[in-house]
């Protein structure tokens, strides 16, 4: 018997071995469509009386924040992260406050009830505010940076808005103190 592939056996793997990377790319492809959260179009005016200085809509079902500048010509639409649970979403209508570049991290009162070992962290690449905060006018809640970029798109804070760093450090660029904000 010879240990020769056949001219048939040849041809089907070659053939085979085009059609691997299509199925590969397929799979890849299912695979990020269940990764990927389902942008819903926003309308500032379903929300606002006005632009103000600035409005974000941060829409927690799409795992999307919707950036609107004051004279309505610059519209963005970003990937978040989202609170863990219902009970940890704050809704309603707040505004940013107060923003920082390198932010420090300090555990709320809840999560030192649930986690007594955390500890506060200085800015650097293990905080979990990432690069760039901006502070709501509710206590505790932020729209945030991450370093941990698998958060991105999934129900992963206990209660901020998670964004990618170079993502945050854009709309923290083109957002004013004072922006209105409302959570959805």
């Amino acid at each position: 018997m010879s240990t020769h592939p056949t001219r048939r056996a040849a041809l089907a793997m070659g053939a085979a071995s085009l059609l691997l990377p299509a199925v590969a790319r397929a799979d890849a492809a299912a695979n990020a469509r269940r990764n990927i959260s389902s942008f819903a179009m926003q309308d500032w005016r379903d929300h606002f009386d006005t632009l103000g200085k600035g409005s974000i809509v941060a829409d927690t079902t799409s795992r999307a924040l919707h950036f609107w500048s004051a004279d309505g010509s610059d519209y963005r639409v970003f990937p978040t992260s989202v609170p863990l649970t219902d009970e940890l979403t704050k809704r309603g209508y707040t505004s940013i406050v107060r923003k920082k570049v390198g932010p420090s991290w300090t555990p709320t009162a809840s999560q030192m009830q649930r986690f007594p070992d955390w500890k506060p962290v200085p800015p650097g690449p293990d905080n979990p505010l990432g690069t760039h905060a901006m502070y709501l006018s509710w206590p505790a809640y932020i729209i945030h940076g991450t370093h941990d970029t698998r958060k991105i798109g999934r129900r992963s804070s206990d209660g901020c808005i998670g964004l990618y760093n170079e993502k945050i450090a854009e709309l923290f660029a083109v957002c004013p103190i004072g922006t209105q904000v409302r959570v959805i």
